[in-house]
């Protein structure tokens, strides 16, 4: 997986929005307003993304993933992971935790805004 399979993939999961809030070099993706996903625009060589997580969850992926799977770099490390692609997960697996923190995301929003989301 590349930064460009990785931007499609985001807007492809719903009504997705991309910004640039801290700066020109982080690329943030958000759902209803709140980040899922944060990506620094540098990466070429090798490519890394946070991620929200279920916190046990969370746990489990860096114990078991621990050449791919970091306590979110300057986040909240109970609730975001940083995620090394082309490690030890094929790109369905990183997929998924992309998924995994868009829902945690919209599950979060308030029912409003929910219902929108969900009306599509």
């Amino acid at each position: 997986m590349n930064i460009e399979d990785l931007r499609d993939y985001c807007l492809s999961i719903g009504p997705v929005t991309e910004e640039t809030p801290f700066g020109p070099d982080t690329l943030v993706f958000k759902v209803g307003g709140k980040i899922f996903l944060l990506v620094g625009l540098d990466q070429v060589d090798m490519l890394r993304f946070n991620v929200k997580c279920d916190p046990e969850k969370a746990v489990e992926l860096r114990e078991r993933y621990d050449q791919t799977v970091f306590p979110g770099y300057h986040m909240n490390k109970k609730h975001w992971n940083t995620v090394v692609a082309n490690r030890e997960l094929n790109d369905r697996a990183l997929e998924e935790l992309v998924l995994h923190s868009y829902s945690l995301i919209v599950d979060s929003l308030p029912t409003k805004v929910k219902q929108e989301i969900q009306a599509g």
